[in-house]
């Protein structure tokens, strides 16, 4: 165990903290570029035939109303599909904001609630722009209401589950915990993803879109928790067995 924790602390320091800036401030700019470039091709017209492609490819030739795969995947992905809904987000915002206060850590909740909610307005604002109709080409196999481009399931997962596992990250020093909490809000973000174009309501690239913006707004968050931890905003939590 001495060797794990030798070289996990060799891990947590290889990139300096300003250097670890940096690098999010150009993946921020790489995810503004992907989602501009995403949305220019997609006004263009420039996507339909690769969104129509993907979306028929995951349907019966002969029956577009059926899905390739077998019996039970979709009801397991309607199941998925409700972890980037608004109430199954909302409680998941809720119980880590239960959490936080259990361990009188206040400036985290209200720092969570804050980046939550204006993920979300950020997500009304940009479906209400581009307003991009549903697709038609398959049958919806499961209610979808609103314009359809960024995806507000894969944008809105992107936004919590990334900056839950951005606070979270910011309270150990952990290298292992850092990279299962950010492992963990990427797997459930993509499973979103995957399920919306997968039950035909969302093209693909309204999927790419609602991950760029998503992750843009999380790793803003990561950038704002770090100088919030500057300030002491963010309190540290260490203990021995983290680090073990």
């Amino acid at each position: 165990m001495q060797g794990v924790r030798h070289l996990t602390s060799k891990l947590t320091r290889f990139i300096p903290k300003d250097r670890r800036f940096a690098l999010i401030a150009i993946l921020l700019a790489v995810l503004i570029g992907g989602f501009i470039s995403v949305a220019d091709e997609m006004l263009e017209g420039d996507t339909t035939q690769f969104d129509n492609a993907i979306l028929l490819a995951l349907r019966h030739a002969d029956n577009p109303s059926i899905p390739i795969g077998p019996d039970w995947l979709l009801p397991v992905v309607k199941d998925i599909t409700a972890l980037g809904g608004a109430a199954i987000v909302s409680l998941v915002v809720l119980a880590t904001s239960g959490y936080f206060m259990l361990k009188h850590k206040f400036h985290m909740i209200f720092f969570l609630l804050v980046s939550a909610g204006g993920g979300a307005v950020a997500m009304e604002v940009l479906k209400t722009f581009f307003n991009r109709p549903r697709p038609s080409i398959v049958p919806h196999l499961t209610a979808a209401t609103h314009a359809s481009f960024p995806s507000g399931h894969s944008m809105f997962s992107a936004i919590v589950y990334l900056t839950i596992a951005a606070i979270l990250a910011k309270t150990t020093k952990s290298y292992r915990l850092k990279v299962y909490y950010v492992s963990v809000g990427l797997f459930l973000t993509m499973l979103v993803g995957f399920s919306r174009i997968y039950l035909g309501v969302h093209y693909p690239t309204d999927v790419l879109a609602g991950w760029c913006a998503g992750a843009v707004w999380a790793a803003f968050t990561y950038l704002i928790g770090d100088w919030l931890e500057s300030r002491g905003q963010i309190e540290k939590e260490e203990s021995a067995r983290e680090n073990e």
